[in-house]
């Protein structure tokens, strides 16, 4: 049984890698280069359903930068992340959230999920690796079907796929 004070860093640390996740999505949204720099370790690593979106720190916010200049305004909202640590400065994650992305003359709604490394870095929590995968992601004017159309992963621009998630059958 660990002690209380295990227990206490234990929450201590739960709480500064939910912090991470939430500072992540307000750096992203926001621009802040720095800040979203920051969030990554220097040997970080970032894929987007598979496609490799960079390596190293400067690698990964090259890449988020680079993503983000084909992008207006954007609001990435978290709804939960669950946490399963690996040892005293080791963890894992899965971040689910929603995005809300002005692109290519459209606004964009989706659900995505992070599966997420977390180390401690430095004395500091940080994203080790981090890639993301799409549930559904689509113009607010086909909504209606992102949850029934099988090919509902619509990025603007690209053909239609489906989702990194779909629905086990029953």
């Amino acid at each position: 049984m660990l002690s209380l004070e295990e227990r206490v860093r234990k929450l201590e640390d739960r709480a500064a890698i939910q912090d991470l996740v939430a500072f992540y999505f307000r750096a992203t949204d926001d621009d802040d280069a720095a800040g979203l720099a920051n969030c990554f370790t220097l040997d970080a690593r970032f894929l987007a359903s598979g496609f490799e979106g960079g390596t190293g720190r400067e690698g990964v916010v090259a890449f988020l930068g680079m993503a983000r200049s084909a992008m207006q305004q954007t609001v990435h909202t978290p709804n939960y992340v669950h946490i399963d640590f690996k040892g005293d400065d080791a963890a894992t994650g899965l971040v689910m959230a929603h995005l809300e992305i002005g692109i290519g003359g459209t606004t964009v709604y989706g659900a995505v999920r992070y599966m997420d490394e977390y180390r401690r870095e430095d004395g500091e929590w940080r994203i080790a690796s981090r890639e993301m995968k799409a549930v559904h992601v689509g113009p607010w004017s086909e909504v209606c079907t992102s949850m029934t159309d099988p090919f509902n992963v619509r990025w603007p621009g690209a053909e239609a796929g489906r989702s990194d998630f779909p629905r086990k059958s029953a």
